[in-house]
């Protein structure tokens, strides 16, 4: 065999082997292939080994079957009563038909961000800044039967959405903590005046009951001196005499307590002390 033929058949060798590799596709698990046959869609090879026509197919799209994870970015949106808040989420899907996701829409991941924010402006734009932090379910709930529906003709499956983040402008967070500390500095002004109020009426009702003590108290002893005259009078039988013995009693105690007192600088004595005396040695 000469040199020329043997490169002919080096050549034939190598053209075939280059026909069946081509013609030879391996799908791993987790991915689809997309097979177009001259330039029109053809078949989807499913993971494992397939087979396709060398120089007549061509797989220009491997599609993942696996859950894909798309960052919705954060959004400024604004709510019913005109407050600015900031809002991002997170979508979960899977590409259950891949010919309808490669040739259904152009750049599907695109599609469904711009989606989904579209969708969240919309829902978080019907709500009041305190229905929107506060009913994220709802919201989530919601954002998912918007655009279920709409994906599902792109051949994807939404599994979830989540809400990330919903949170106030920076300004807005400003005045909500402003806001706040004006209602803590209230709450603190009636709970001290209410408890400057408790205190006056605890201290008013202590006098009152003081008083009205004092008052029985001096009742008492104006019936104890009463009886105690009614006894001295019974006994001596005497109606003025009585009178004048109690008064010279406590008038010389009087005299007594204010002669040991420490701040007493003077003691007066009556005009007629002797006289008293006097008195008080005839009774006995």
């Amino acid at each position: 065999m000469g040199q020329e033929s043997l490169i002919v058949v080096v050549v034939f060798v190598v053209l075939v082997g280059v026909t069946i590799a081509m013609g030879v596709r391996i799908v791993p698990q987790g991915y689809k292939h997309i097979v177009q046959r001259l330039g029109k869609y053809q078949r989807t090879l499913n993971p494992g080994l397939n087979l396709i026509i060398p120089y007549v197919d061509q797989v220009p799209y491997k599609i993942t079957t696996k859950d894909i994870v798309l960052d919705i970015p954060s959004q400024e949106v604004i709510t019913q009563d005109n407050v600015t808040i900031k809002a991002n989420a997170v979508a979960y899907i899977n590409i259950v038909a891949p010919e309808k996701a490669v040739y259904g829409v152009e750049e599907y991941e695109m599609a469904i961000r711009n989606l989904v924010q579209t969708a969240l402006r919309s829902i978080i734009g019907e709500q009041t800044l305190d229905e929107a932090l506060s009913s994220r379910d709802k919201i989530k709930l919601r954002l998912r039967e918007s655009i279920s529906d709409d994906i599902a003709d792109w051949g994807i499956n939404l599994k979830t959405v989540e809400i990330q983040d919903i949170n106030p402008s920076t300004t807005m967070q400003l005045a909500m903590e402003e806001q706040a500390a004006a209602e803590r500095q209230r709450r603190a002004t009636v709970t001290r005046a209410e408890g400057q109020k408790q205190a006056a009426i605890l201290e008013a009702d202590g006098r009152l009951e003081a008083s009205r003590r004092d008052g029985a108290a001096q009742v008492v002893l104006a019936e104890a001196s009463g009886e105690a005259l009614e006894r001295v009078a019974k006994a001596i039988g005497n109606q003025d005499l009585p009178i004048t013995y109690l008064l010279g009693e406590k008038y010389i105690a009087a005299l007594a307590e204010l002669s040991t007192s420490d701040n007493a600088k003077t003691v007066v004595l009556p005009a007629d002390l002797p006289a008293a005396l006097k008195g008080f040695i005839n009774r006995s």
